[in-house]
């Protein structure tokens, strides 16, 4: 007993550990998500966790902030990023890198990442330097490259699309790892392989280096470390009580010069070794006494185990609220805003099938090659509606998009060639229905000679299968038959291959 006992004090979960499960755990309450393989769409999905936490993750109940300040930033051509540049203020300057220490799941991951049984590379000058790499991942993938296509039409989510480890594990992965969307892993690219490789070697680096990936690489971080010295919230310097013998800055593993500035996430490590307690953790001019050790006194252990009842209680209500049947909306992961910078497919593969020669028999209905798809009505934008039957006898290409979508924005120019070059097709080009803005604003700008429609409730979606990404096309003869229905990016040689068939 006296072993077991002794095991569990060097073993007992810190404060801070069960904050930082806590708040993982509360971020992705879609817990059914994981079995379905969709991703959670309800209401909160529109409001920014404090974390880094990918939008696309089955589990997500919220959206990433880094996320959504890229996604805002490539609408600002036609939209001003009020909400998150105030939600980033306000977060910021409240918590600071709090965050980072204590509300963030990839910063609890690095941590266990680190825990295993390697020699550990020490901070010192060089680590010092490499801090200042995220500022310009900030600057260039956050900031410049959504920017700069802003005003080209075609939304880039830089870092998301070429860095980010939290979308390519959340979001590829965790999707594709689903049996229902095992088909799609024979679609994945040189993009997806290249995400991979980042993130195995981010891993790799938070084995060996404490928080790799938070000090050198996150954006999110570095937003958060401009305003710490501001923030409400964190561990404080008393100047007047510091004898300067670098206790603080020994212990510490980030790489910070004094207590509080830039990179300090205020874990509290160095409150316990300051010889003159001139470090505190504090709300503004409060002081909070933080200790991984039983309150000595009866009133602070009950007034602890209160706040821990309540917030035990509050997060069984989210888990409730969002994964009891019929309690939360979901959507087919084609919805969302990364899925398709994360996953991209190799595209310009035709799908074929015999069924599609067959005479003297009636076909049956569905959204497979050699099936008929079923008949359907969805509003144009600009006024009338596109009736699937009323087409009989022209050569018929659906396509779902998103104006937040890059690939899908970067191949309207072809659709529209294509429908400007063959007057006997009818190319509908169907707006998913997850809004981010408004899309005949977009297109009126864009100033697209194309047929737009709009899938309000999501019927066009549901019924071809469009399931796992944007964008997702379907070819069908002239019969209303089924010759092609996959996501991902589309060519004018795929098309025109599809048209000669047809013919």
């Amino acid at each position: 007993m006296d072993k077991q006992t002794s095991w569990w004090s060097r073993h007992r979960p810190t404060t801070r550990r069960l904050v930082q499960l806590y708040t993982a755990l509360l971020y992705n309450a879609h817990l059914k998500g994981f079995a379905e393989g969709e991703i959670y769409t309800g209401k909160s999905k529109a409001l920014c966790v404090p974390g880094l936490n990918c939008y696309s993750c089955p589990a997500a109940v919220g959206a990433c902030p880094l996320g959504a300040l890229q996604n805002a930033v490539a609408a600002s051509a036609s939209r001003p990023a009020f909400y998150v540049v105030g939600v980033l203020l306000l977060f910021g300057l409240a918590l600071g890198r709090v965050i980072c220490g204590w509300a963030c799941p990839m910063g609890l991951l690095q941590e266990l990442l680190h825990k295993l049984p390697t020699p550990k590379i020490k901070k010192g000058r060089l680590t010092r330097a490499l801090t200042w790499v995220k500022y310009v991942l900030l600057v260039v993938l956050v900031l410049a490259v959504p920017l700069y296509y802003a005003f080209r039409r075609v939304p880039l989510p830089g870092f998301c699309k070429y860095v980010c480890p939290a979308g390519t594990l959340e979001g590829a992965i965790a999707l594709l790892l689903h049996p229902d969307n095992k088909a799609k892993l024979g679609l994945l690219g040189v993009l997806f392989t290249r995400k991979f490789l980042i993130l195995v070697l981010i891993a790799l680096a938070c084995v060996f280096l404490y928080r790799a990936f938070c000090r050198f690489l996150c954006p999110l971080g570095a937003i958060y470390g401009l305003m710490s010295r501001l923030a409400l919230l964190g561990v404080k310097l008393d100047q007047s009580r510091c004898t300067d013998c670098g206790a603080c800055q020994r212990v510490c593993p980030m790489d910070i010069r004094r207590v509080g500035d830039r990179e300090c996430i205020s874990c509290g490590k160095c409150i316990g070794v300051c010889p003159t307690s001139a470090i505190q953790f504090r709300a503004g001019k409060a002081v909070l006494h933080v200790s991984d050790t039983p309150a000595a006194k009866t009133g602070k252990r009950g007034r602890r185990n209160l706040v821990w009842a309540l917030a035990l209680l509050a997060l069984v209500g989210v888990l409730l609220a969002v994964n009891l049947p019929g309690s939360a909306e979901t959507e087919p992961a084609a919805t969302t805003q990364t899925s398709a910078e994360t996953v991209q497919t190799t595209g310009g593969e035709s799908q074929t099938t015999d069924a599609t020669q067959t005479t003297g028999a009636a076909l049956p209905t569905g959204s497979e090659p050699g099936q008929r798809l079923a008949d359907f009505t969805v509003d144009r934008i600009g006024g009338g509606t596109f009736t699937l039957s009323e087409q009989r006898g022209r050569f018929v290409v659906l396509n779902i998009w998103a104006t937040w979508c890059g690939p899908c924005v970067s191949e309207l120019p072809i659709l529209e060639e294509f429908a400007k070059t063959h007057p006997d097709t009818s190319v509908l080009a169907v707006h998913a229905n997850l809004v981010t803005e408004d899309v005949e604003k977009w297109l009126s700008e864009a100033s697209y000679a194309l047929d737009f429609g709009m899938d309000g409730d999501g019927t066009v979606s549901n019924l071809v299968g469009a399931s796992t990404m944007l964008p997702h096309t379907v070819i069908l003869d002239r019969d209303g038959t089924v010759l092609y229905n996959r996501p991902g990016s589309i060519t004018a040689a795929l098309l025109e291959d599809f048209y000669r068939r047809a013919s």
